[in-house]
C-alpha cells in the first residue's frame, strides 16, 4: 500500500526504553512492521516484555481491542543482527548520548543498509550534522554528489520520554539533510500519532537547550542549601502548574541529563551549562534515578 511517508518497514537499534517506545508507537499507530535489535539479549528481552505490557495495559484500560493489540504485538520482529535491517526504508537509532558511539553506528547504517533508507538519530542533544558526517563514503567529498545522497538521508527525529505518552517529535536537520528526507520524516512521526516541532541543529536544539539548564539550576539551589528536595518540587508543581518537579523530572534519567549538559557546555563554551557538581556525584554514584531505583527519590521497580 502507498504511504505519504514511504515507510512500509521500520528498523530500531537500542531495546532500552526509548528504542522499545518507538517500536511501540510505530507498530500500533503507524502500522508499520519493526525491526528491533540491540547487542543485548537481555536488553531485546526487557523491551519485548515492556511492549507486551503496555499493549495488555491498553486492552485493561478499554483504550485498545484485543485484536488491535495483536496485530500491533505481530508487527514487531526482534532481529539477532543489524544486517537483518538491510531492507528497511528507515532505521532509527535509540541509544545513548555519546557522540563517537552514535557516528560508529551510522557508520554501520551505511555499509549494511540500503542506500536509499532514510537514518534517523533519536538524539536529544548531540550535532545532527557531526552524526551525518560519518556515512559519507572513505574518499568522497562531502560537497559531491556521492557524499551528499549519503548525508542528505540522516535526520534528528527526537521523541520524548515516556514515548508512548508524549505528544511531540522534535525534527532537526542538519547541514546536509535533504528535504525529502524532512518531508517523509515528519509524515512518518505525524504517522505515529504525534505532533512534529522543528529545530534548528544547535546543542541541546530547543528542548534541551531549555529544559537541562532548568533542571541543572534546581540541583545547585538544593545542592547549596536554598530549599529542600520537596520544596524545589512543589514549588513548580504548585506555584507553577508543572506536572512534575524539576528534580522529579530529573530523575527520569540522571545519567542522560549529565551527557546532555555536558553537551551543552562543550558545544557553546557557555558558563550556564556548567554540569552542577550534584549531579555528577549521583551519577558517580550511579544513582541514575527510576532506571536504578535511586536518584533524588527512591523507586521500587
Amino acid at each position: 500500500m502507498s504511504i505519504a511517508h514511504g515507510i512500509k518497514r521500520l528498523g530500531v537499534l537500542g531495546a532500552g526504553q526509548m528504542g522499545t517506545g518507538i517500536a511501540f508507537v510505530s507498530a500500533l499507530h503507524a502500522k508499520v512492521p519493526v525491526l528491533l535489535y540491540d547487542k543485548s539479549s537481555h536488553q531485546i528481552s526487557k523491551g519485548i516484555s515492556l511492549i507486551d505490557k503496555l499493549l495488555a495495559k491498553d486492552v485493561s484500560k478499554g483504550r485498545l481491542q484485543p485484536s488491535d493489540a495483536a496485530e500491533a504485538r505481530a508487527r514487531i520482529q526482534a532481529v539477532d543482527a543489524l544486517e537483518a535491517m538491510r531492507d528497511v526504508d528507515m532505521v532509527v537509532e535509540a541509544v545513548t548520548e555519546n557522540l563517537d558511539l552514535k557516528r560508529a553506528i551510522f557508520r554501520e547504517f551505511a555499509a549494511k543498509i540500503r542506500p536509499d533508507a532514510i537514518l534517523a538519530t533519536n538524539t536529544s542533544s548531540i550535532s545532527i550534522t557531526k552524526i551525518a558526517g560519518a556515512v559519507i563514503p572513505e574518499g568522497a567529498s562531502a560537497a559531491g554528489e556521492v557524499g551528499k545522497a549519503a548525508s542528505g538521508r540522516v535526520v534528528g527525529l527526537h521523541f520524548f520520554n515516556p514515548v508512548p505518552v508524549m505528544k511531540l517529535v522534535e525534527l532537526i536537520s542538519a547541514v546536509q539533510t535533504s528535504q525529502d528526507t524532512l518531508d517523509r520524516s515528519r509524515a512518518f512521526a505525524e504517522a505515529c500519532g504525534k505532533e512534529v516541532a522543528t529545530s534548528q541543529d544547535v546543542p541541546g536544539f530547543v528542548s534541551n537547550a531549555l529544559l537541562m539548564p532548568f533542571i541543572n539550576e534546581a540541583i545547585m539551589c538544593l545542592e547549596k542549601g536554598v530549599a529542600t528536595r520537596d520544596d524545589i518540587d512543589k514549588t513548580f508543581r504548585l506555584g507553577m502548574a508543572h506536572p512534575m518537579g524539576p528534580l522529579q523530572l530529573g530523575d527520569i534519567g540522571l545519567d542522560t541529563c549529565l551527557s546532555i549538559q555536558q553537551t551543552l557546555y562543550k558545544g557553546t563554551s557557555d558558563s550556564k551549562y556548567r554540569p552542577s557538581v550534584l549531579l555528577e556525584r549521583m551519577v558517580d554514584a550511579q544513582y541514575l534515578g527510576k532506571k536504578s531505583g535511586r536518584g533524588f527519590y527512591e523507586y521500587n521497580n
